[in-house]
């Protein structure tokens, strides 16, 4: 393995969410099994929180913040995220009446409470990494000048995380890439863009060649944070999926991905390729 394609190791960090309550109990001077006790949980709960690998209920965060002490500062913050994080399906036509930017801040805030997002898509580019030219033409006709420039301005805020320490593994199809939104241009100027964010120490960013024999349908976009949460998008809904044997059913899907998906400088070649052939379209 090359020292590239190494740069993110197989450990998943704590997230900052469970990491929180980890620290809260700890400078409790609390064990788990003495905190589970207090507030009314079994000690697998602790440690399944403490882990990422479940939310706790608005009920179980009041119980655990009261038995550590937690500020109010705090305890306001670590709710919000696990509303955020709450398992739900939103309907596109309830996302564009509230506001389709909303659930645009909504997952930016999902995804600040994270340390390891992990992102497929087999169609479109992943937001993460999508230029406000790609979002103008793949989403533009679809709403009003205004409501698309708040959806611009929410998706590139999302974008500052990836100068952060957290890390991410986003992996697309070459199928994706060779779908034309907006024009050459616009194509061109995003495949230079995935290029230069290959080069971040934090980012793994991959993708799967037309060339590749596959064993596998891909049918759909998914998003992981941690090992807590997915977001799934269809055409007509958003879902927030939370259940365990899920997440753990998304997490194979998205290693085998992983295995088939060519990194660093092997997909920097696939992007100057495409890149040439959108500008033949430019002539």
């Amino acid at each position: 393995m090359s020292p590239e394609r190494s740069r993110l190791n197989n450990t998943v960090r704590p997230d900052e969410f469970s990491a929180t309550l980890r620290r809260l109990r700890q400078d409790a001077q609390l064990t788990g099994i003495e905190a589970a006790q207090a507030a009314g949980l079994s000690q697998p709960k602790i440690s399944r929180l403490e882990t990422g690998k479940q939310v706790p209920t608005a009920a179980e965060l009041q119980a655990l913040c009261r038995v550590y002490g937690a500020p109010a500062t705090t305890r306001a913050q670590l709710l919000a995220v696990a509303h955020d994080l709450r398992e739900e399906q939103v309907s596109a036509r309830v996302m564009l009446h509230r506001g389709a930017y909303r659930m645009q801040e909504r997952i930016g805030r999902i995804e600040a409470a994270s340390r390891l997002l992990r992102s497929f898509h087999p169609a479109v580019v992943i937001g993460l990494v999508q230029t406000p030219g790609y979002i103008r033409g793949l989403i533009g006709e679809s709403l009003p000048d205004d409501e698309l420039e708040r959806i611009v301005t929410a998706r590139s805020e999302r974008q500052h995380l990836l100068d952060t320490d957290r890390e991410f593994v986003l992996i697309m199809t070459e199928g994706a890439l060779r779908w034309h939104v907006g024009s050459p241009a616009v194509m061109i100027a995003q495949l230079q863009h995935l290029a230069e964010t290959t080069r971040r120490t934090n980012v793994r960013l991959g993708v799967i060649p037309w060339t590749t024999p596959v064993r596998t349908g891909a049918l759909h976009g998914f998003h992981l944070y941690d090992q807590r949460a997915a977001i799934v998008g269809t055409e007509t809904a958003t879902a927030i999926i939370t259940d365990t044997r899920d997440i753990a059913a998304y997490e194979t899907s998205f290693t085998t991905y992983q295995t088939l998906a060519l990194f660093d400088a092997d997909a920097r070649q696939i992007f100057d390729r495409l890149s040439d052939e959108y500008r033949t379209l430019d002539r």
